[in-house]
């Protein structure tokens, strides 16, 4: 009977916390026009929806260069260029690509090594709703530091104010949920080992005195 009630509390501290996080990725659409950051990131996705609007945040100032992270290896920069008409003279001077993320982790690695690279301490970062928290927290991960602000981008076949009542929408809404939990799950290990101090093990080296007694 116990192990029914602690059951039964931790899927409702689950539920809720599903709740919460739809909540919050709905508060992040429509995003507020952010202030000027060293430079933006964008995480490509499923639409070229991101790249246009760093693109655009570019145009308007927002930051001095653009990374796009997670560019398939197949894709010609001109191809890319093509997505963002009227922007070709920024494409070609402020624009770099990354090809090597095949995943949220690995999108976070490269932006960390590009950002330490270019001697940047603040990014505007550019992703969708959803994928938002996840996101912040696997870079903040890799960066810690650096300032980031979000530019989320909304999902229009998620339907964040009724999500629930779908198959695929709760479906992705869950999804995402568990996966941002055990990214906080292991970014709060990874803390907590890297705050431990370290044992000291005491030296067996001789002292220069005792090198020298005969």
């Amino acid at each position: 009977m116990r192990l029914l009630s602690v059951i039964a509390i931790a899927g409702l501290i689950w539920l809720v916390g599903l709740f919460a996080f739809a909540h919050r990725v709905r508060e992040l659409t429509p995003a507020d026009d952010p202030a000027r950051a060293d430079a933006i990131v964008a995480l490509t996705g499923p639409s070229s929806e991101r790249v246009n609007t760093a693109i655009r945040l570019l145009e308007q100032g927002k930051g001095e260069r653009v990374l796009i992270s997670g560019v398939n290896r197949e894709v010609r920069r001109q191809e890319l260029r093509e997505l963002t008409p009227g922007s070709s003279r920024l494409f070609n001077c402020c624009v770099d690509l990354g090809f090597e993320a095949e995943d949220t982790v690995g999108n976070a690695q490269e932006i960390a090594a590009w950002t330490r690279a270019k001697g940047y301490r603040s990014l505007i970062v550019v992703t969708s709703d959803y994928h938002m928290p996840r996101s912040l927290v696997e870079i903040r991960g890799q960066l810690p530091g650096v300032k980031l602000t979000p530019y989320a981008i909304s999902t229009p076949s998620l339907d964040n104010v009724r999500w629930w009542r779908a198959a695929v929408t709760a479906r992705r809404m869950t999804l995402e949920y568990m996966k941002y939990l055990a990214v906080l799950g292991r970014e709060g290990v990874r803390r907590i080992t890297r705050d431990q101090p370290t044992a000291v093990t005491p030296s067996t080296d001789t002292s220069p005195d005792e090198k020298a007694a005969p």
